[in-house]
């Protein structure tokens, strides 16, 4: 272990030795002459007067210069430390380890040496949480493709049984299997996905993109679908007038497509489903009657899609925004989101 030396126990004792030798000199100078020995008769006396006078300032002026010179001293080291990690503050990256004096080893080094530790250890752990990243997506990715083969499996055989003669809870069963089997590979797709978005392995292009075309046009895709579960779509497009976001229309097509999904899912039961273009506030809105997030069904599950909607809308500059109640639920998304208030659930039920 290196032995360390204290930076202000030398400044210490050192200015002790300025303070208290000074008058132990003094003292020991003018005992043979005396104060009241001095007189305009004896020059000699004079002389030795003004010589420790002289002796005394120059004694006060060193200890002033000393402690100016430890303060700069001091002060460049600490400066130098400080913008080292106000560099690393600034730019969001490990700063350079700090060149610090083994044989010297006071306490601004032993700051130093204690700030280079750091440092390797926030190396060490970003360079862990990369490693564990990697394979945990990796591992995503692999059961993700194996788990495929397993329902692959399983649904040739929910599509044999449902050809063989039985009753009608054991085709009720089948049915259920089946529901299960696709929403299991549904959410499967959204982990992959979620994976895929967060390794910046799906590809993002944003450009100025026509937002109340591209929701018109994702609403007529999966009108028929809303049709087929006699759910009421009430659509508010404007049709000559739009608004534009630089994002990627790939990626805002599949955050409404998850939208409309849940809605399917959790709010089939509500038979009612608004969907609108707010051109003065830059707003998409989407909302239905359903019980809300709180009382959804089980089929929620981890929120995996809406997560990776999140992601996708934050990585867009855009952000969603969720109001829910037991009378429905409300989604907008845009860039200035108004404040929640009191009366916006009240507002779902007059849509």
């Amino acid at each position: 272990m290196k032995k360390t030396r204290s930076l202000f126990h030398r400044f210490l004792m050192g200015h002790f030795l300025f303070i208290f030798f000074p008058p132990i000199i003094l003292v020991l100078l003018l005992m043979p002459i005396g104060f009241s020995g001095i007189s305009e008769e004896d020059p000699n006396a004079i002389i030795q007067f003004y010589f420790i006078l002289i002796l005394f300032g120059f004694i006060m002026i060193a200890f002033v210069l000393i402690s100016w010179i430890f303060f700069l001293r001091l002060r460049k080291r600490l400066t130098y430390l400080q913008e080292a990690m106000s560099f690393s503050a600034a730019t969001n990256s490990f700063p350079k380890p700090l060149s610090v004096q083994s044989d010297r080893m006071d306490e601004i080094d032993q700051l130093g040496s204690s700030f280079n530790w750091m440092i390797q250890q926030l190396e060490d752990s970003q360079k862990r949480e990369y490693e564990e990243e990697l394979l945990r997506h990796r591992l995503i990715a692999n059961l993700s493709h194996d788990l495929r083969t397993p329902l692959t499996i399983l649904r040739g055989h929910v599509t044999k049984l449902n050809k063989e003669s039985m009753s009608l809870e054991g085709h009720n069963s089948l049915t259920e299997m089946n529901y299960t089997i696709s929403r299991v590979g549904e959410l499967m797709d959204d982990l992959l996905s979620y994976t895929l978005l967060t390794s910046g392995k799906h590809p993002f292009h944003p450009n100025s993109t026509d937002i109340g075309r591209l929701v018109r046009a994702s609403v007529a895709s999966w009108y028929p679908v809303f049709e087929e579960k006699e759910i009421q779509l009430d659509v508010d497009l404007p049709a000559e007038e739009t608004f534009y976001w630089e994002a990627d229309p790939v990626w805002i097509t599949r955050v409404l497509d998850n939208l409309f999904q849940n809605i399917l899912r959790h709010a089939a039961d509500g038979k009612y489903a608004n969907i609108a273009v707010n051109v003065e506030k830059e707003q998409i809105i989407v909302a239905d009657r359903g019980p809300g997030m709180e009382h959804s069904s089980y089929e929620q599950g981890a929120g995996i899609g809406l997560s990776a909607s999140n992601y996708m809308l934050k990585k867009m500059d855009l952000k969603a925004e969720f109001m829910s109640s037991e009378k429905g639920t409300r989604v907008v998304i845009g860039r200035a989101l108004p404040k929640v208030n009191p009366e916006v659930n009240n507002m779902i039920t007059e849509m």
